[in-house]
């Protein structure tokens, strides 16, 4: 629920947000991330040991999603946050100290479990600080922000791990992805932490927001309250099983929530999915190995301003989100189909316009949280994205089996253009309560 508090001076979001930018970036300044496949072959691991990997990594973020997102919202959400680097630390030291895979599936079971720890944590830590600062109409651009420093680590670890590689091998490698996390475990030590208990929270006016840009702007004190009244579980202090059984009840209860979480699903698994199969994109335009990491570069180039385009994204109503989702459909299709290296720019603009998407999605979800369960509202959207990740895994291989690699990525862009669809199909059904996965996103003002 929002709190409308005073307004409280810039110092303490600055507090916020530095910290939040600087553990985004750490987290993901690992520089293991563009060569573990390597590593793995170089062990020795066959093709079908390093996807039976895949599979155990997104395994681990769907067994740990929902329970660490109830401990969240049970414990210390900036405690989760500390251990989350701590736990992908030392499946990454395992590694490098015993690389066999045995010891890279530990270490994927640790890293998908440290991941889960940061999922629904993180953001519910930073809505619901930014709420208590009088700020929240700022979580898009904030949560932006926080992809784009992500990005920009994955960027730096892109950039460092050849050459650390060169001098010291895998063990140096290892060693700064290692120190890496444990940088980012002393940064969230600095993470704001304040519990509002629950009986001081007000309801947030779901019908009065519907009608709202995707910026998911709290309510006026003007706006009447036509939500129904909260139930039992969004009050007092609960215990982790009915911390769960309470963000479980409140998305199978409540559809502006259920289809908040279903759209952030959608949005975000299409492309993560499709992003692992982008250097193949990259060999089927005829470049060598040497220049799909420039390639690669293009795409992230494009996510980083995806990121950064969140405050003008807020303004967008229900036809213009639609908008931006049927442009990643289009813009992944016909950068895929060209089979050029031009097409990479056209990769880019849709990945940027997806993360954009991702962002707007994730504030609308928050935006439509209710009581004290929201790390595990958050966690519940998560664990749906890895599962339909899964799922696009399993029908890209079998599109890309009896179709090219390029006709089997077009194909899979095209949720998109069925979403985008369904929003505007259903734009103008919502006299009521929405339900569906568009009502996920407000209608436009006109």
């Amino acid at each position: 629920m929002i709190s409308i508090a005073s307004r409280v001076p810039d110092p303490a979001v600055r507090r916020l947000t530095t910290t939040l930018y600087g553990y985004a970036f750490l987290s993901d300044l690992v520089l293991l991330y563009p060569l573990y496949v390597v590593f793995f072959a170089d062990t020795g691991l066959s093709v079908g040991q390093i996807a039976s990997l895949f599979v155990i990594w997104s395994a681990a973020g769907i067994l740990f999603e929902v329970p660490s997102g109830a401990w969240a919202d049970v414990l210390s959400r900036r405690l989760l946050l500390c251990l989350a680097p701590l736990v992908a630390a030392a499946g990454f030291a395992l590694w490098v100290l015993v690389p066999s895979y045995p010891a890279f599936a530990l270490g994927f079971l640790l890293w998908g479990a440290g991941g889960a720890l940061v999922s629904g944590a993180l953001e519910a830590l930073v809505w619901t600080e930014l709420d208590r600062l009088g700020a929240v109409a700022r979580y898009a651009r904030v949560l932006g922000r926080a992809r784009t420093a992500g990005v920009l680590g994955v960027v730096v670890s892109g950039v460092l791990a050849g050459p650390v590689l060169a001098a010291g091998g895998y063990p140096a490698v290892g060693a700064a992805s290692v120190l890496a996390c444990l940088l980012a475990t002393i940064v969230a030590t600095r993470f704001p932490e304040h519990r509002v208990p629950a009986a001081a929270r007000v309801p947030v006016a779901e019908p009065a927001m519907a009608g709202r840009p995707v910026s998911a702007t709290p309510p006026r004190r003007d706006e009447p309250d036509t939500d129904p009244p909260a139930s039992p579980d969004d009050d007092g202090d609960l215990g982790w099983w009915d911390t769960l059984r309470a963000g479980v009840s409140q998305v199978r209860t409540r559809p502006p929530v259920r289809a908040a979480v279903l759209l952030v699903a959608v949005v975000a698994a299409d492309w993560g999915a499709l992003d692992e199969y982008t250097p193949l994109l990259a060999l089927d335009t005829g470049v060598g190995a040497q220049a799909v990491p420039l390639l690669l570069l293009l795409l992230w180039a494009g996510v980083t301003v995806g990121g950064l385009l969140a405050p003008a994204g807020e303004r967008l109503g229900s036809r213009g989100y639609a908008a931006l989702l049927g442009l990643v459909g289009v813009a992944l299709a016909a950068g895929a189909l060209l089979r050029h290296p031009a097409g990479f720019v056209l990769l880019a603009v849709a990945f940027g316009a997806a993360q954009l998407a991702t962002v707007l999605a994730d504030a609308r979800l928050q935006a439509r949280i209710t009581g004290t369960s929201r790390a595990t509202v958050t966690s519940l959207a998560g664990m749906a994205t890895d599962v339909l990740i899964i799922v696009t895994y399993a029908g890209y291989g079998l599109l890309a089996t009896v179709a090219s690699n390029a006709v089997a990525f077009a194909l899979t862009a095209g949720a998109y253009l069925i979403v985008a669809l369904v929003l505007l199909t259903h734009r103008r059904r919502r006299t009521a309560v929405p339900t569906g996965i568009a009502a996920a996103v407000p209608p436009g003002p006109g």
